[in-house]
C-alpha cells in the first residue's frame, strides 16, 4: 500500500503522520518493522534492502520515506520496479513538508497512492480551526481577540496552537479578550525571539545559546521555542523574497499578508541573511522538528545543536 502526505502545513500533516504511526504500533506491537528514511541522506538501495527483509512475526512493515522529491536517483529506481511496491501488502508512506514539483514521480503517487494534501489554512477556515482548538480545551475567546490573535500569529498552526494553550491557561474561567493577546503574545514572543534570531544572524552562537537557555529557564518548552523560531524564519523567507522582487515597502506589506508589526521587524532583519542562507536554516529547522517528534533526539539538545550547526 502506498500513502502520500504532502503540503506546507506541517502541523496538520505531522498530526496525520503521527496518527498513522500510532495506529500501526497498536496493531504491530513489536515495532521492529517500522523504519524511517530521510532520502536526503539515504538512497534507494538502503530502502530496498529493508523492504525485502521478511518479517519474523509476519507483520506488515511501515516504511516512511521523507524528501523523495529531492532524490531523483531514488525516484528513477523506484519507478523502474514500481510493480514490486504496488503489489506489496507493506505500507510505504511518502512524506513531503514543502512545495514540490508536479513531475512524473508526483503524478505516479497521485494516481497510485492514498493521498492527502495539507495546504495552509486561510481566512474563515483558519478562524474555524482556532475557535475549535479553544473549544477542545474548554476555553472561550472574544471574536475580536480571535481576529487579533490570527492577524498576529498568521497561519502557522504550530505557533497558533501554542498561543491558544497559553491563553487558555492564563484566562482559565473567563473569556479571552484583546488585552490578553496584547499582554501575552507580542512582548513575550516577538521581542525575545527576534533577539535570538539577531544573535544567530550575527553568528554570535554564544549569545544565541544564552538566550535559548533563558527561554528554557522561564519555562518555555523546546518544541514551543522551535515553533517560534520556525515561524520567524518562515516570515523572513517570505519577506526576503518580496524585498528582492519589489523595492517598495507598501507593496511588500500588501503582498506578504502579514501583520504590519511582523513585516516591519522582518523587513530589517532579513537584510542580515542571503536568501540561500534563510532557505538552508529553514530546512534545518524542519529536519530537527521531525527528529524531535519521532523521538530521535532530545528537544533541548536539538535546539543547542541547531544553533551550533548554522
Amino acid at each position: 500500500m502506498l500513502i502520500f502526505l504532502y503540503g506546507t502545513d506541517t502541523y496538520r500533516s505531522r498530526k496525520k503522520l503521527n496518527e498513522l504511526i500510532e495506529r500501526y504500533k497498536k496493531i504491530h506491537k513489536t515495532g521492529l518493522n517500522f523504519k524511517f528514511f530521510d532520502l536526503k541522506e539515504k538512497n534507494f538501495q538502503d530502502f530496498r534492502e529493508v523492504f525485502r527483509i521478511k518479517s519474523m512475526f509476519k507483520e506488515k512493515k511501515l516504511l516512511i520515506l521523507e524528501n523523495a522529491s529531492v532524490n531523483k536517483d531514488f525516484q528513477e529506481k523506484f519507478l523502474a520496479v514500481k510493480k514490486d511496491f504496488l503489489n506489496s501488502e507493506d505500507i510505504i508512506l511518502f512524506y513531503e513538508s514543502k512545495n514540490i514539483s508536479r513531475d512524473k514521480f508526483f503524478n505516479f503517487l497521485k494516481n497510485n497512492a492514498k493521498c492527502q494534501e495539507f495546504q495552509p489554512l486561510n481566512s474563515q477556515k483558519l478562524k474555524d480551526w482556532a475557535k475549535n482548538e479553544f473549544e477542545k480545551i474548554g476555553a472561550r475567546i472574544n471574536p475580536k481577540a480571535l481576529e487579533e490573535l490570527i492577524d498576529f500569529a498568521g497561519n502557522d498552526l504550530w505557533r497558533l496552537s501554542n498561543e491558544i494553550k497559553k491563553l487558555a491557561a492564563f484566562r482559565k474561567n473567563g473569556i479571552i479578550e484583546t488585552k490578553d493577546i496584547e499582554l501575552l503574545t507580542r512582548p513575550n514572543i516577538e521581542t525575545d525571539i527576534f533577539k535570538t534570531i539577531d544573535a544567530i544572524a550575527q553568528k554570535n552562537k554564544k549569545q544565541a545559546l544564552k538566550l535559548i537557555s533563558e527561554h528554557l529557564g522561564k519555562g518555555d518548552s523546546p518544541l514551543y521555542l522551535l515553533s517560534m523560531i520556525n515561524y520567524q524564519f518562515r516570515n523572513l523567507l517570505v519577506v526576503k523574497d518580496l524585498v528582492e522582487k519589489h523595492k517598495q515597502y507598501d507593496v511588500i506589506l500588501k503582498k506578504s499578508g502579514f501583520h504590519p508589526f511582523v513585516v516591519k521587524k522582518s523587513y530589517f532583519q532579513c537584510r542580515k541573511f542571503s536568501f540561500q542562507e534563510l532557505k538552508k536554516i529553514y530546512q534545518k529547522i524542519f529536519q530537527i522538528d521531525f527528529q524531535i517528534k519521532t523521538g530521535k533526539i532530545d528537544p533541548q539538545i536539538a535546539l543547542d545543536l541547531f544553533i551550533l550547526e548554522i
